[in-house]
Protein backbone atom coordinates (compact mmCIF):
# COMPACT_ATOMS: atom_id res chain seq x y z
CA UNK A 1 0.00 0.00 0.00
CA UNK A 2 1.56 3.56 -1.15
CA UNK A 3 0.32 6.52 0.14
CA UNK A 4 1.31 10.26 -2.25
CA UNK A 5 1.14 13.68 -1.50
CA UNK A 6 -1.83 12.92 0.33
CA UNK A 7 -3.68 15.72 1.82
CA UNK A 8 -7.11 16.79 4.14
CA UNK A 9 -7.35 19.92 5.73
CA UNK A 10 -9.82 19.79 8.85
CA UNK A 11 -10.56 23.07 10.56
CA UNK A 12 -6.80 24.37 11.43
CA UNK A 13 -5.46 21.36 10.92
CA UNK A 14 -3.57 20.00 7.81
CA UNK A 15 -2.71 16.70 6.99
CA UNK A 16 0.13 16.46 4.47
CA UNK A 17 1.77 12.99 3.71
CA UNK A 18 4.29 13.27 0.86
CA UNK A 19 5.07 9.56 0.57
CA UNK A 20 4.29 6.53 3.06
CA UNK A 21 4.82 2.77 2.26
CA UNK A 22 2.62 0.57 4.81
CA UNK A 23 4.56 -2.89 4.99
CA UNK A 24 2.22 -5.92 3.59
CA UNK A 25 1.77 -8.62 5.41
CA UNK A 26 3.55 -6.63 8.50
CA UNK A 27 2.60 -4.75 11.69
CA UNK A 28 3.01 -1.26 10.98
CA UNK A 29 2.68 1.20 14.18
CA UNK A 30 1.83 5.33 13.57
CA UNK A 31 2.55 7.06 16.31
CA UNK A 32 3.19 10.90 17.09
CA UNK A 33 1.98 13.60 19.81
CA UNK A 34 -1.49 14.70 20.07
CA UNK A 35 -2.87 16.61 17.01
CA UNK A 36 0.19 15.15 14.49
CA UNK A 37 -2.69 13.57 12.40
CA UNK A 38 -2.59 9.88 13.29
CA UNK A 39 -6.12 9.60 13.46
CA UNK A 40 -6.92 11.61 10.34
CA UNK A 41 -4.25 9.55 8.28
CA UNK A 42 -5.27 5.89 9.45
CA UNK A 43 -9.48 7.29 8.56
CA UNK A 44 -8.05 8.35 4.75
CA UNK A 45 -6.74 4.87 4.87
CA UNK A 46 -10.07 3.08 6.13
CA UNK A 47 -12.00 5.28 3.53
CA UNK A 48 -14.01 7.26 6.28
CA UNK A 49 -12.72 10.47 5.48
CA UNK A 50 -12.17 11.35 1.32
CA UNK A 51 -8.60 13.51 0.96
CA UNK A 52 -8.21 16.99 -0.35
CA UNK A 53 -5.53 15.61 -2.37
CA UNK A 54 -3.26 13.12 -3.60
CA UNK A 55 -3.98 9.26 -3.90
CA UNK A 56 -3.89 5.81 -2.01
CA UNK A 57 -2.55 2.61 -4.38
CA UNK A 58 -3.93 -0.07 -2.12
CA UNK A 59 -2.60 -2.76 -4.44
CA UNK A 60 -3.96 -6.48 -4.07
CA UNK A 61 -6.67 -4.91 -1.65
CA UNK A 62 -9.72 -3.71 -1.67
CA UNK A 63 -12.00 -1.39 0.72
CA UNK A 64 -13.43 -4.97 1.77
CA UNK A 65 -10.41 -6.30 2.96
CA UNK A 66 -10.06 -3.52 5.59
CA UNK A 67 -11.55 -2.73 8.88
CA UNK A 68 -10.93 -0.58 11.20
CA UNK A 69 -11.35 -0.18 15.23
CA UNK A 70 -11.44 2.85 17.30
CA UNK A 71 -10.68 3.64 20.86
CA UNK A 72 -14.82 4.48 21.19
CA UNK A 73 -16.26 2.24 19.16
CA UNK A 74 -19.65 2.31 17.82
CA UNK A 75 -22.02 -0.69 19.03
CA UNK A 76 -25.20 -1.27 16.89
CA UNK A 77 -27.97 -0.74 19.07
CA UNK A 78 -28.65 -4.85 19.19
CA UNK A 79 -27.33 -7.91 20.96
CA UNK A 80 -23.70 -8.52 21.48
CA UNK A 81 -23.83 -11.63 19.23
CA UNK A 82 -25.50 -10.16 16.34
CA UNK A 83 -22.84 -7.22 16.44
CA UNK A 84 -20.36 -10.04 16.33
CA UNK A 85 -21.90 -11.20 12.96
CA UNK A 86 -22.61 -8.59 11.50
CA UNK A 87 -19.79 -8.36 9.15
CA UNK A 88 -20.37 -11.63 8.05
CA UNK A 89 -24.12 -10.76 7.53
CA UNK A 90 -22.64 -8.26 4.95
CA UNK A 91 -20.07 -9.79 3.55
CA UNK A 92 -22.44 -13.35 2.79
CA UNK A 93 -19.92 -15.04 4.90
CA UNK A 94 -20.48 -18.02 7.28
CA UNK A 95 -18.61 -19.43 10.16
CA UNK A 96 -19.36 -22.03 12.50
CA UNK A 97 -20.84 -21.88 15.98
CA UNK A 98 -17.72 -22.81 17.26
CA UNK A 99 -15.51 -20.07 16.12
CA UNK A 100 -18.51 -17.72 17.04
CA UNK A 101 -17.78 -19.17 20.94
CA UNK A 102 -14.13 -19.18 20.39
CA UNK A 103 -14.18 -15.07 20.07
CA UNK A 104 -17.04 -14.39 22.63
CA UNK A 105 -14.64 -16.29 24.82
CA UNK A 106 -11.50 -14.75 24.12
CA UNK A 107 -12.98 -11.46 24.82
CA UNK A 108 -14.43 -12.81 27.90
CA UNK A 109 -18.43 -12.36 26.18
CA UNK A 110 -19.47 -15.80 26.02
CA UNK A 111 -22.73 -16.09 28.02
CA UNK A 112 -23.46 -12.47 26.97
CA UNK A 113 -24.62 -13.37 23.89
CA UNK A 114 -28.24 -11.61 24.32
CA UNK A 115 -26.79 -9.00 25.89
CA UNK A 116 -27.71 -5.25 24.72
CA UNK A 117 -24.27 -4.61 23.08
CA UNK A 118 -24.28 -0.63 24.26
CA UNK A 119 -24.30 -1.70 27.62
CA UNK A 120 -21.17 -3.09 27.95
CA UNK A 121 -18.46 -1.84 29.92
CA UNK A 122 -15.90 0.21 27.93
CA UNK A 123 -13.40 -2.86 27.92
CA UNK A 124 -16.32 -4.98 27.12
CA UNK A 125 -17.12 -2.71 24.26
CA UNK A 126 -13.63 -2.52 22.65
CA UNK A 127 -12.91 -6.10 23.12
CA UNK A 128 -16.29 -6.62 21.39
CA UNK A 129 -15.08 -4.14 18.35
CA UNK A 130 -11.84 -6.16 18.58
CA UNK A 131 -13.34 -9.90 17.59
CA UNK A 132 -15.80 -7.89 15.37
CA UNK A 133 -13.30 -6.72 13.20
CA UNK A 134 -11.28 -9.83 13.27
CA UNK A 135 -14.39 -12.41 12.31
CA UNK A 136 -14.52 -12.31 9.11
CA UNK A 137 -10.84 -12.54 8.13
CA UNK A 138 -9.78 -9.27 6.79
CA UNK A 139 -6.41 -8.57 5.02
CA UNK A 140 -5.82 -5.34 6.04
CA UNK A 141 -6.54 -4.29 10.19
CA UNK A 142 -6.56 -0.68 11.33
CA UNK A 143 -6.59 -0.45 14.73
CA UNK A 144 -7.17 3.49 16.52
CA UNK A 145 -6.03 3.75 19.90
CA UNK A 146 -8.07 0.60 20.91
CA UNK A 147 -5.33 -0.60 23.13
CA UNK A 148 -5.98 2.23 25.07
CA UNK A 149 -7.11 1.97 28.87
CA UNK A 150 -7.34 -1.51 28.56
CA UNK A 151 -6.32 -3.61 31.83
CA UNK A 152 -3.28 -5.40 31.55
CA UNK A 153 -5.22 -8.78 31.17
CA UNK A 154 -7.48 -7.24 28.17
CA UNK A 155 -4.18 -6.23 26.45
CA UNK A 156 -2.49 -9.18 26.50
CA UNK A 157 -5.40 -11.14 24.90
CA UNK A 158 -5.35 -8.35 21.87
CA UNK A 159 -1.35 -8.62 21.49
CA UNK A 160 -1.26 -12.47 21.83
CA UNK A 161 -4.35 -12.64 19.16
CA UNK A 162 -2.55 -10.41 16.78
CA UNK A 163 1.19 -11.98 17.41
CA UNK A 164 -0.78 -15.68 16.64
CA UNK A 165 -2.55 -14.46 13.44
CA UNK A 166 0.89 -13.30 12.31
CA UNK A 167 2.59 -16.69 13.00
CA UNK A 168 -0.17 -18.72 11.10
CA UNK A 169 -1.62 -16.48 8.26
CA UNK A 170 -0.19 -13.15 8.62
CA UNK A 171 -1.89 -10.15 7.41
CA UNK A 172 -1.44 -6.15 7.24
CA UNK A 173 -1.94 -3.99 10.84
CA UNK A 174 -2.01 -0.42 11.13
CA UNK A 175 -1.50 0.18 14.73
CA UNK A 176 -2.32 3.41 16.35
CA UNK A 177 -0.79 3.79 19.75
CA UNK A 178 0.12 6.77 22.17
CA UNK A 179 2.43 3.63 24.06
CA UNK A 180 6.17 3.47 22.45
CA UNK A 181 6.84 0.62 24.81
CA UNK A 182 3.97 -1.49 22.94
CA UNK A 183 4.79 0.09 19.76
CA UNK A 184 8.21 -1.21 20.26
CA UNK A 185 7.48 -5.04 21.23
CA UNK A 186 4.60 -5.74 18.83
CA UNK A 187 5.27 -3.69 15.70
CA UNK A 188 7.98 -4.93 12.63
CA UNK A 189 8.09 -1.40 11.45
CA UNK A 190 6.93 2.30 12.98
CA UNK A 191 5.83 5.78 11.24
CA UNK A 192 6.51 8.87 13.38
CA UNK A 193 3.99 11.36 12.94
CA UNK A 194 4.55 15.29 13.51
CA UNK A 195 2.76 18.27 12.26
CA UNK A 196 0.63 16.38 9.90
CA UNK A 197 2.84 14.78 8.17
CA UNK A 198 5.30 11.30 8.67
CA UNK A 199 8.79 12.53 9.89
CA UNK A 200 10.27 9.12 9.49
CA UNK A 201 9.67 5.27 9.08
CA UNK A 202 12.13 2.67 9.77
CA UNK A 203 12.07 -0.39 12.18
CA UNK A 204 11.02 0.13 15.99
CA UNK A 205 14.71 0.15 17.30
CA UNK A 206 16.07 2.78 14.61
CA UNK A 207 13.09 5.20 15.20
CA UNK A 208 12.29 5.02 18.80
CA UNK A 209 15.84 5.16 20.24
CA UNK A 210 17.06 7.62 17.82
CA UNK A 211 18.24 10.43 20.43
CA UNK A 212 20.01 12.56 17.77
CA UNK A 213 16.80 13.47 16.34
CA UNK A 214 14.93 16.48 18.67
CA UNK A 215 11.15 15.57 18.09
CA UNK A 216 11.40 11.98 18.89
CA UNK A 217 13.85 12.57 21.57
CA UNK A 218 11.41 15.06 22.80
CA UNK A 219 8.43 12.76 22.86
CA UNK A 220 10.55 9.58 24.49
CA UNK A 221 11.27 11.90 27.35
CA UNK A 222 7.92 13.14 27.60
CA UNK A 223 6.21 9.71 27.32
CA UNK A 224 8.70 8.32 30.25
CA UNK A 225 8.21 11.28 32.34
CA UNK A 226 4.35 11.17 32.13
CA UNK A 227 5.06 7.16 33.26
CA UNK A 228 7.60 7.51 36.08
Amino acid sequence: MKIIELQKKIGTFHLNVNELSIEEKKINGVIGSNGSGKSTLVKLIAGLLKPDNGSIDYGVFNMRDITITAQRPYMLHDSVLNNLTYPLKIRNQKVSNEVISEWLNKCGLLGKEQQFAPSLSSGERQKLSFARALIFKPKVVIIDETMANLDPDSLAIFERTILDIQKTDPITWIIVSHQPGQIFNLCDCIHFMENGGVLCSGSPHDILLNKKNPTIAKYMSSYMIKNE
